[in-house]
């Protein structure tokens, strides 16, 4: 059993696979370490930008909400915690999230730093992160902050239409089927997810609001806040995101 979570054996890698991932590393050695938290409501684009700063930057992305689903599956004592608690239906304490994105932190892929996702979600939180940090030397670079008016996310997000057993999806004003509330390729009908609603919406803007300012607060007045406009096109985004970055 042990064995076989190990690496894989060096000398069945193909070539061009080692050459590479070589050649990425070599590439990442010279970018400056990166500790950033992205901060930003459901449809604000986060999703979109993380991926491309991850590969720019060479970081390793901390979804605290895989990294606990992944402690759990992998039996970790602190996964074994955590298990204990939702199987008693009471949230993971702040100790153990932390404890486990410190544990994640050690990993290869986080060498030149990380992009935490939906954590800090409370002040809270944000102090905890900030002491672990503290005692290996480090601190958090950046808080990207995906600002974005309660309207706009109103009509990105209820205007979504997925076709169910293709995952196609389509926006009444950006995106829409040729016929409407129709499938393009196979004519069937078009469904809205239960979370694609406003008043799903709103009951979660809500929440992140309350929870949420107090939190881009504290890290405003550590001065490492960037507020985002992430109304704009995507593209748009991420050339603000690697100004903010580079400098």
């Amino acid at each position: 059993m042990g064995s076989s979570s190990a690496a894989p054996n060096l000398e069945d890698v193909p070539s061009m696979d080692l050459m590479t991932e070589l050649l990425r590393r070599f590439k990442c050695s010279a970018k400056p370490d990166k500790r950033l938290i992205l901060i930003g409501p459901p449809g604000s684009g986060k999703g979109t930008q993380s991926p491309i700063i991850k590969d720019e930057y060479c970081l390793c992305h901390l979804a605290t909400g895989d990294m606990l689903r992944a402690a759990v599956a992998a039996k970790t004592p602190l996964g074994i915690k955590a298990k204990e608690a939702m199987e008693k239906g009471e949230l993971v304490s702040d100790d153990l999230v932390v404890g486990i994105i410190d544990e994640a932190m050690k990993k290869p892929s986080c060498q030149k730093g990380f992009i935490l996702d939906g954590f800090p979600r409370t002040v809270v939180q944000a102090q905890k992160l900030d002491q672990m940090l503290e005692k290996q030397g480090l601190k958090v670079d950046k808080v990207l902050n995906f600002a974005i008016d309660d309207s706009i996310l109103e009509e990105r997000i209820t205007g979504r239409w997925i076709h169910p057993s293709s995952g196609r999806s389509y926006h009444t004003k950006f995106a829409p089927p040729k016929v409407s509330g129709v499938d393009d390729v196979t004519g069937e009908p078009l469904i809205q997810r239960k979370d694609d609603t406003a008043a799903v919406l709103k009951s979660r803007l809500d929440a992140f609001h309350k929870q949420t300012e107090p939190v881009i607060d504290y890290y405003t007045k550590k001065g490492i806040v960037a507020n985002l406009h992430a109304e704009k096109p995507p593209k748009e985004v991420t050339v603000e995101v690697e100004k903010v970055l580079s400098s």
